[in-house]
């Protein structure tokens, strides 16, 4: 027999045994490259790595002339028909998977030291008015933007720009950027919250009393310390001396039950500090050794190699993507509730936690009327969701097509808020302790950011019951709600490199995962110097707190204003089945938009107040700063000049070629486009 016309097609598994015709990008018309990114796939491709073509090949030969009639008498005209299995996109095995990634993304560090303060700060019960309203109408329409966006295109944040708007493809290296400069510090304070937990397992705790290598003749235990206070106020009433509240590094915001200051008649400074603020500072930190950005000093060992087992998580937890992450958030999300629960329970049973309770949600009316509170709550809900830093995007395109993201978007925002507000019972009922047992009001005694968790609640820790303990499951809290974080982060950078480049890189996932945080892991190497906590707070401000603001906005304008409101509720109505009421429409058009540029301009504003502290950072370093934020933010412009270059044709025809996002590739699925790497 001999086989006169030989046929291969491409083809997609069959549903129900209907074939539909379906043309892939290999032969789709202009499109030269494949979905997943600018290399082609040849389809060899073993693993299920960054999508692309794959699988067995099996030959069916079909006879078409059974009865030896034709041309040639007795020859056979035969069709030789090759089925290419297309390789889908892993999906999450559970949909809790995904919810407790999601969750466990946003719900961060952040909760626990920062809204509680801000919350504190701005009016107590009343703040929670601002928060919801910005929640509703900024923060809840971008984080289901992102998820309906990544489950749609089942891509990260590169390879999406190609069907969205190709010339913003720079929002995507940018962000990748990004999630580099965050893991360079985020994942030290991780390391520090580690060497914590190690210190914790003794018989006493090392920061409840003085007289140990790292402490100096100024440590005084917190009791002493009131009662120092008490005296200091009581010889200074009818003195001209004046009692004095220092502050340290901004990133540790304002202690006032540390470091006590008080100046006497004669002028002479008497400074008492409380062991667990040296512990802090000269023993975790050792920060002393140090002249600031100047001289940082070397890398502190122990330090290091905290951080080091930090990486090493991550690292196992992110190497297989959605197989291995998709277990590792069973602990790491719920444990912080679990913990969080029995902080709250031993909390209320404490002398003074109602009083701290009321002084956290006495409502103050008056002050809703300042414009900063708004402001306020807006930055908060924002960083707190985190839409931007591609997470949500790289963690939904591993959803199934028909998914539920609408429900997915309500639910998770909604308890990552309330983590939020439980985490401030949890807080602010130690805080009332702390003021209970220093005769001190409660302002006195609290501050925000790392300090909080790191220097006044080990204090109120020491001081009670059973202390170890409490120790122990706080800094497991602490790191396991870092490590979610941290997961997203880079989750997000790894997702989007793989889809881009299959070939190279989504194949090879495993050993990519190992260079990158070998990379990154190199690069912090400074932020765990002795001047390293310098490093780490000019990081947290020059390197995502600004920039991202300006990403995401561009981010959203080119999905609402160059794709289209219109045409994004059409693809959420493919997966739904239902179209976006008009309360979405009109958040994502107009009110969206204008509440990211708000929180841009106000951030421009007010920068300079975030490095504020006993610190003052030199001139270079805030040229260098700015040099970091354009660093990631010129990627957008760059790219639009570099895609335009590269178009042919006329003025006209390449601002075209540059805006005009590819076609969308039916797929064997009904009513499924084909838009990512597989489907």
């Amino acid at each position: 027999m001999t086989n006169d016309t030989t046929t291969t097609t491409n083809a997609v598994p069959c549903d129900q045994g209907n074939c539909k015709k379906r043309e892939s990008w290999h032969t789709n018309g202009d499109a030269t490259d494949p979905p997943g990114g600018d290399e082609k796939d040849d389809g060899t491709d073993p693993d299920g790595g960054g999508g692309g073509g794959g699988g067995d090949q099996t030959k069916e030969t079909t006879a078409l002339n059974p009865k030896g009639m034709g041309l040639s008498g007795n020859k056979e005209r035969a069709l030789v028909v090759t089925l290419t299995g297309e390789r889908r996109r892993e999906t999450w095995s559970q949909k809790a998977e995904f919810l407790l990634a999601v969750i466990g993304f946003a719900v961060d560090l952040g909760n626990v030291w920062r809204f509680p303060y801000i919350c504190y700060q701005n009016g107590g019960g009343a703040f929670l008015i601002p928060y919801c309203i910005m929640l509703l109408f900024g923060g809840l329409p971008l984080f289901y933007m992102e998820l309906a966006l990544g489950q749609f295109h089942r891509c990260g944040c590169l390879t999406i720009w190609k069907r969205i708007c190709p010339a913003l493809k720079g929002v995507g290296y940018a962000i990748c950027l990004i999630d580099i400069y965050m893991g360079m510090y985020y994942n030290t304070i991780i390391g520090w919250a580690v060497y914590y937990l190690f210190a914790s397992f003794s018989t006493e705790l090392p920061w409840t009393k003085c007289g140990n290598p790292w402490n100096t003749e100024a440590c005084l235990p917190v009791t002493s310390l009131a009662n120092a206070s008490s005296t200091f106020a009581t010889a200074l009433a009818g003195t001209n001396g004046s009692l004095v509240v220092n502050g340290t590094l901004s990133l540790l915001g304002n202690v006032s039950s540390s470091v006590i200051s008080a100046s006497n008649v004669l002028g002479e400074d008497i400074v008492r500090v409380s062991p667990a603020r040296e512990f802090f500072e000269r023993q975790v930190l050792e920060q002393y050794k140090s002249d600031g950005l100047d001289f940082m000093g070397p890398v502190k060992p122990s330090l290091a190699l905290c951080v080091f087992g930090v990486f090493v998580l991550v690292y196992f937890s992110l190497w297989k993507g959605v197989r291995s992450a998709g277990k590792v958030v069973w602990v790491t999300a719920l444990a912080p509730y679990v913990v969080l629960l029995i902080l709250l329970a031993r909390g209320v049973t404490l002398p003074g936690a109602a009083e701290g309770i009321r002084y956290y949600l006495t409502p103050e009316w008056h002050k809703l009327g300042n414009s900063k509170v708004w402001i306020d709550a807006a930055s908060q809900i924002f960083f707190s969701l985190g839409p931007g830093f591609g997470t949500l995007l790289a963690l939904s395109s591993y959803n199934k097509f028909n998914n539920n993201c609408y429900r997915d978007a309500l639910l998770t925002s909604s308890i990552n808020c309330l983590t939020s507000f439980l985490a401030g019972f949890v807080i602010f009922s130690v805080l009332g302790y702390m003021a209970n047992v220093q005769n001190k009001s409660i302002e006195d005694v609290g501050l925000e950011g790392p300090g909080l968790v790191f220097i006044v609640y080990p204090e109120a820790i020491a001081m009670m019951k059973g202390s170890v303990f409490w120790s122990i499951i706080f800094f497991l809290m602490l790191i396991t709600l870092g490590l979610d974080s941290t997961f997203g982060g880079l989750e997000a950078m790894i997702t989007a490199l793989c889809d881009e480049y299959p070939r190279t890189i989504g194949r090879r996932r495993e050993l990519f995962v190992l260079i990158l945080l070998g990379l990154i892991f190199i690069c912090a190497l400074p932020t765990m110097t002795y001047g390293g906590v310098y490093l780490v707070n000019f990081l947290n401000v020059y390197g995502p707190g600004l920039a991202i603001l300006f990403v995401v906005f561009v981010e959203a304008a080119g999905v609402f204003w160059f794709y289209g409101v219109e045409n994004f509720s059409s693809d959420i109505e493919q997966m739904l089945g239902k179209k976006p009421s008009l309360f979405w429409r009109i958040c994502w058009k107009y009110i969206s938009p204008t509440f990211l540029f708000c929180i841009l301009i106000f951030s421009l504003l007010g920068y300079e107040a975030m490095l504020d502290g006993e610190y003052k950072y030199p001139e270079w370093s805030v040229a260098a700063g700015w040099a970091l934020t354009l660093s990631s933010v010129l990627c957008i412009p760059l790219y639009v000049i570099y895609k335009f270059m590269r178009s042919e044709g006329g003025c006209r025809s390449r601002l075209r070629q540059t805006f005009k996002p590819e076609p969308l590739i039916p797929t064997a699925v009904p009513g499924q486009m084909y838009s990512g790497t597989s489907v």
